[in-house]
C-alpha cells in the first residue's frame, strides 16, 4: 500500500464576504481557466486561486475562448513643467478642446486641479494634481478616465520674467492596457476558490457575471482596479 503524499496545498476556508447579495450561483456560468496564465507569486501564492479574482477572456490567438487573469489597465499620468524661471504671468491648460481659466505661474497643485475640474467634461475624481507650488505638476487621471488613453493636455503660457518662460507637457505613463489578446477587458469574478499549482492543466470554474460586490473584502490579489470597476459597472454594483 502506497501512502505517500502526491500533492499538498494550503487548506483555505472559502470566503465570499466580497459578495454583496444572495444572487449566488444564479449569476454564474462555467468557464475554462488557462492555468498557465496565472503566476504563483501573484495569483496563488498559497496554492489556491481565491474566489473574487477578476477574470478576463482570451479573444484572439491560440487560447481564444479560455479565461485568464485580468491584465489591468494603467491610469494615465501627464506632467506640466514651468520652464525659464518666470516671476509672473499665467498659463492655461486645454483638455479635449476645453480650456481652463488662467492659472497663476506659481499656483498650488490644488489650484491647478480646481481649474481642470471646472472644465465642463471633467468631474471630481477625474484628475488628481500633485506637486509643489509653481510645479512641476503631476496629473493622474482616474474616474471617467480610469484606464483610458487620455488626449494630451496642451498648455498656453502667458508668463513674464525669467528667460524665455514656458510650460512643457509630457506623458510619462500612457493610459490603457498593453494586452492585445483580450485580457485587458474584465468579464467577472471567480466564484469558487480553486487549488492550483504550477504545471497544472486547464481547469473548469464558475464565474460570477452580475451582482453586488464589496471591494474591500476581495482578496488582496484580486486584480480589481479603477478601470475594471468602470468596465464591470453595467453588470455589478460596488458597495464600498
Amino acid at each position: 500500500m502506497d501512502l505517500s503524499v502526491r500533492k499538498t496545498s494550503a487548506l483555505v476556508v472559502e470566503d465570499r464576504s466580497w459578495l454583496g447579495d444572495v444572487d449566488g450561483t444564479q449569476a454564474t456560468r462555467s468557464v475554462t481557466l488557462r492555468t498557465a496564465a496565472f503566476t504563483k507569486a501573484t495569483h496563488f501564492p498559497l496554492g489556491v486561486l481565491m474566489s473574487g479574482t477578476v477574470l478576463a477572456r482570451y479573444t484572439s490567438g491560440a487560447y481564444a475562448g479560455l479565461y485568464g487573469p485580468y491584465a489591468g489597465e494603467a491610469s494615465e499620468v501627464q506632467t506640466a513643467t514651468i520652464t525659464g524661471g518666470p516671476s509672473g504671468g499665467t498659463f492655461t491648460l486645454t483638455l479635449s478642446g476645453e480650456t481652463t481659466a488662467a492659472i497663476a505661474y506659481n499656483a498650488t497643485a490644488a489650484a491647478v486641479q480646481s481649474a481642470l475640474e471646472a472644465l465642463p467634461s471633467v468631474q471630481a475624481g477625474d484628475v488628481t494634481v500633485t506637486g509643489s507650488a509653481g510645479g512641476p505638476y503631476t496629473l493622474t487621471f482616474g474616474g471617467n478616465y480610469a484606464g483610458a488613453n487620455v488626449p494630451a493636455v496642451t498648455a498656453t503660457p502667458s508668463l513674464t520674467g525669467g528667460s524665455t518662460p514656458g510650460v512643457t507637457m509630457a506623458t510619462p505613463t500612457p493610459g490603457g492596457g498593453t494586452a492585445t489578446d483580450g485580457l485587458d477587458v474584465p468579464r467577472g469574478f471567480l466564484w469558487n476558490s480553486i487549488a492550483m499549482a504550477e504545471g497544472d492543466g486547464n481547469k473548469g470554474a464558475p464565474m460570477q457575471e452580475r451582482g453586488f460586490i464589496r471591494p474591500s473584502n476581495l482578496p488582496a490579489n484580486s486584480g480589481l482596479d479603477a478601470a475594471a470597476r468602470q468596465a464591470l459597472g453595467n453588470h455589478f454594483i460596488f458597495r464600498d
